[in-house]
């Protein structure tokens, strides 16, 4: 009997951990039902900085960039870096990612990936928890709507980088981009 009150004890106490760790995190995905090709050539556009943290877009294109790589988009092209908020003169952010959009058509470039860092902190208090919000939206530059979006946000633990927590959340978003491997056709 002791060992089956031990048993049930630790049960339960996986069920709280697993409800904690479902509370750290929200994500929604929505997309038009269009599996999207990943071997077209993608843009990457700029991620606006919606926080009080400098640089938080830059910060949060590191490490996005790399995980558009890994899944599969090899024809990744960046948005230059003169048309980055950080050294233009002109504030307007919605002007700063218009721009980008049109290079990425001079380009001929089809998909392009872009969104904004809506948080990109550590919360005030005892523990300093990281907290990153971001949402991510692909643009069919042939017809200049949305075919894909997602948003998120996700806290960490005290000691964890706000980095890391980013780069868990944006790894959770892009995993839910529907895309077609190379040679596949497009649904």
């Amino acid at each position: 009997m002791n060992g089956l009150n031990k048993l049930a004890r630790r049960a339960v106490l996986l069920l709280i951990g697993a409800a904690m760790l479902a509370a750290c995190s929200a994500v929604d995905i929505s997309s038009k039902g269009k599996a999207l090709p990943a071997n077209e050539r993608w843009a990457m556009l700029p991620l606006l900085n919606r926080t009080e943290t400098p640089l938080a877009g830059l910060r949060a294109e590191s490490i996005l960039q790399p995980l558009l790589h890994q899944r599969g988009l090899d024809q990744l092209d960046v948005y230059p870096t003169e048309l980055s908020k950080d050294t233009m003169l002109a504030t307007d952010e919605r002007a700063m990612l218009d721009q980008a959009m049109q290079w990425a058509r001079d380009q001929h470039i089809r998909y392009a990936v872009g969104g904004s860092v809506d948080e990109w902190r550590y919360k005030v208090g005892v523990d300093g928890e990281p907290a990153v919000g971001v949402s991510l939206m692909v643009w069919d530059l042939e017809t200049g709507r949305v075919v894909w979006s997602a948003v998120g946000g996700k806290s960490g633990f005290s000691r964890e980088a706000v980095s890391a927590v980013a780069q868990k959340l944006l790894r959770q978003l892009t995993d839910g981009l529907p895309l077609t491997k190379a040679g596949a056709s497009a649904s």
